[in-house]
């Protein structure tokens, strides 16, 4: 058994500024918690919208394409998706009148299903549960307001998003540079620490979210096209699934197949099942496509990041909580290493990145 590593020399030779530091870093992690989750937002858009703040500064001063980025995020991403989540909430609440005052006809559901052979009381099990229905999906709403917060609150955090995105687009790289100069970390680490991150949150951000959104909009549109009420809440809410492993877009298209029999239309209910076996089978081409077929988060680390994450970290968390378990996986192997006496080889940076990459079949 290798003998134990000595502490090292700036935490022994200078406790009283060891320990100034780690005070100072305290307290700006109490100031940074109450809008945790808006800032970790403008980190996540800062690193996806890097690429077209290097290609604006290329006919323009960093300041000037910074602020560019940040007015075209604002007017294309962000007053957008606030628009679409105040339609969906308002949505959800229409379908939750719906379904306490009994408009959806089961009975046409149960007549199909003996007419093939099948009898099940779909009434009687319909009308026992359907205040446990309706308050199931206001209660998944009221969660999500609760998540975003007041609308003051909410304003104060774009605000806040606003002004990281900003900062880290003009000045990211510096901060970066400034953040591996203070840690008293080894080059060598940090270079693999960073890599990693670099893939957690490609893998993270191009593996789930956009191949959700790529799913969840293209079922939007078919179930616009048949005519189905609450397009956008379903829309949204098929995006959630997306994320989650062993769910997917068939918990959203299997239900409305089922209410567009129970409206008498079962042409669009078959319609609906072709067109939904589509979007859910697209995942297997989706993903490759984006980020190629890697090696894995496992199914546990997903589940755990995201839901950890919603609780933790508020919308946000949905891939910052996958991103942060596998990063305290990258920095607990980094700490093993360094604590063994191992050295950082290229080969144990390949092992690590291929064991923290996202499940490109997780989803189905």
């Amino acid at each position: 058994m290798p003998d134990s590593p000595e502490p090292p020399d700036w935490a022994v030779e200078q406790p009283a500024m060891t320990a100034l530091a780690l005070v100072s870093v305290l307290l700006a992690l109490f100031v940074l918690l109450p809008y945790l989750q808006y800032v970790l937002f403008g980190v996540v858009l800062a690193y996806i919208l890097e690429p077209v703040q290097d290609r604006v500064e290329e006919y323009v001063r960093p300041t000037i394409a910074a602020i560019v980025v940040v007015a075209a995020t604002l007017i294309v991403v962000l007053l957008p998706l606030l628009y679409v989540a105040t339609i969906a909430v308002q949505q959800s609440l229409r379908l939750v009148r719906s379904i306490r005052q009994g408009e959806i006809d089961v009975g046409t559901i149960e007549s199909v299903l003996e007419t093939n052979g099948y009898a099940v009381d779909l009434v009687s099990l319909y009308e026992s549960n359907q205040d446990r229905i309706a308050t199931g999906i206001q209660q998944v709403t009221t969660g999500a307001i609760d998540l975003a917060g007041s609308l003051p609150g909410i304003f104060i955090g774009i605000t806040i998003t606003l002004f990281v995105l900003f900062a880290l687009l003009r000045d990211g790289n510096r901060f970066v540079a400034w953040l591996e100069w203070v840690l008293p970390v080894d080059d060598e680490v940090l270079a693999e620490l960073r890599t990693g991150l670099d893939r957690l949150m490609w893998a993270s951000v191009v593996g789930n979210v956009a191949v959700a959104a790529i799913q969840a909009v293209m079922l939007g549109v078919g179930l616009a096209v048949a005519g189905v009420p609450a397009v956008v809440f379903l829309t949204v809410a098929t995006f959630v699934l997306t994320l989650l492993p062993l769910v997917g877009a068939f918990g959203i298209w299997i239900p409305v197949a089922a209410y567009l029999v129970a409206m008498g239309r079962p042409t669009a209910s078959v319609a609906i099942v072709v067109y939904g076996l589509l979007v859910t089978f697209s995942d297997s081409y989706l993903r490759p496509a984006l980020i190629g077929r890697t090696g894995a988060f496992n199914s546990a680390i997903i589940v755990v990041g995201i839901f950890g994450g919603l609780v933790v970290f508020g919308a946000v968390g949905l891939f910052i909580g996958p991103v942060v378990l596998g990063g305290a996986k990258l920095v607990l192997d980094s700490f093993a290493r360094v604590h063994t006496g191992e050295s950082v080889a290229d080969d144990t940076l390949e092992h690590s990145g291929a064991d923290t990459d996202v499940d490109t079949d997780a989803d189905g």
